[in-house]
């Protein structure tokens, strides 16, 4: 099979303008929810009530347990039909909106564990620290404990918000048109499958491989 090189510099503006900016949508809006959902997580397994703690990780285990398309599927398709029969009215959600939900829910359930490991990490003179200055505990997360825990969890949260790039293109599944979606589309209706694949393939790895190289670099700096 010869590659059609023509082929794939006529479809790659369209790959680019269009598809691309699909992908890069969801993974921005999953990956804000996931790191924002992921810290009220974790700060919910430190709470001292056992009625908060056993919910929220029951909550985290179900979702980690479960595959990430099969959550996609009940919110863009199940979750219509469910709210009209449970709560006698209808929501229904973009594909878009729900794969950016999909993701973020997905995700924040491991970003969660992330943060706790940060906030575990704090050194316990911290704490004591700011006990003996008699500081209010929102101060003490927000001005002592969240920066130093945050500043640990960052190169995690970028392997993270790469992860979800990756799994982007399982949205195409609820009909989201990303640009794997976009380039299955062309291939189904020229019947040349090869070129648009192969140039969705190569944003992925033009993104990703710089991506990962500026969280490795990050990680290091961090540690000095």
């Amino acid at each position: 099979m010869n590659f059609d090189w023509n082929y794939a510099r006529e479809v790659a503006p369209d790959l680019l303008t269009t598809g691309l900016k699909v992908t890069l949508q969801a993974t921005a809006g999953g990956a804000v929810l996931a790191f924002v959902l992921g810290l009220v997580l974790a700060l919910l397994l430190r709470v001292d009530s056992r009625w908060v703690r056993l919910p929220t990780r029951t909550f985290i285990e179900v979702i980690r347990s479960t595959p990430l398309v099969a959550q996609l599927f009940l919110l863009y398709y199940a979750l219509p039909t469910f709210s009209r029969d449970v709560l006698g009215t209808q929501i229904t959600l973009s594909a878009l909106t729900a794969g950016i939900i999909g993701l973020g829910v997905h995700y924040a359930c491991y970003t969660a564990e992330v943060y706790r490991a940060g906030i575990d990490g704090v050194p316990p003179g911290q704490w004591e620290a700011s006990i003996a200055l008699n500081l209010p505990r929102v101060r003490t997360w927000t001005d002592v404990i969240l920066p130093q825990a945050i500043r640990r969890v960052l190169p995690p949260l970028g392997n993270y918000l790469i992860a979800i790039f990756k799994e982007s293109p399982q949205l195409t599944l609820i009909t989201v048109v990303d640009v794997v979606g976009l380039a299955q589309n062309m291939g189904s209706t020229n019947f040349k499958v090869v070129e648009p694949l192969t140039i969705a393939g190569l944003f992925f790895l033009i993104i990703a491989i710089p991506s990962s190289i500026l969280v490795r670099r990050l990680e290091r700096r961090l540690a000095q």
